[in-house]
């Protein structure tokens, strides 16, 4: 069984950030194509944001480095690190509030 230094992992992602004009990274943990359970690490630098978007299933996030904020409807969550939500089932959108690494868990419906 392998295992994950979710730290490792956020500092490698922020550092790919850093350099791509997208002022992001993300890479797949856990699942993929074919599996039910899918785990991604996203690195957002200050500012940055993942657009609206449906929810194709259930699904959390995790912080695991920096501050974010979750946005849906006309509501939105603000989270640092450890922090934790299941994310509503509607288009929502994420914006980083500083350097950021969440760890997004989707399973498919």
């Amino acid at each position: 069984m392998d295992t994950i230094a979710l730290p490792e992992v956020a500092t490698e992602l922020l550092a790919e950030a850093r350099a791509h004009s997208a002022r992001r990274a993300a890479r797949t943990l856990c699942g993929g194509s074919g599996h039910a359970l899918r785990q991604t690490a996203i690195a957002l630098l200050a500012a940055s944001t993942l657009s609206d978007h449906e929810n194709p299933g259930e699904a959390t996030l995790q912080v695991v480095e920096g501050r974010v904020r979750l946005a849906w409807s006309d509501r939105s969550v603000d989270l640092d690190a450890g922090g934790y939500v299941v994310i509503p089932q509607e288009r929502h959108g994420l914006l980083a509030l500083t350097d950021a690494v969440v760890l997004l868990t989707a399973a498919k419906t």
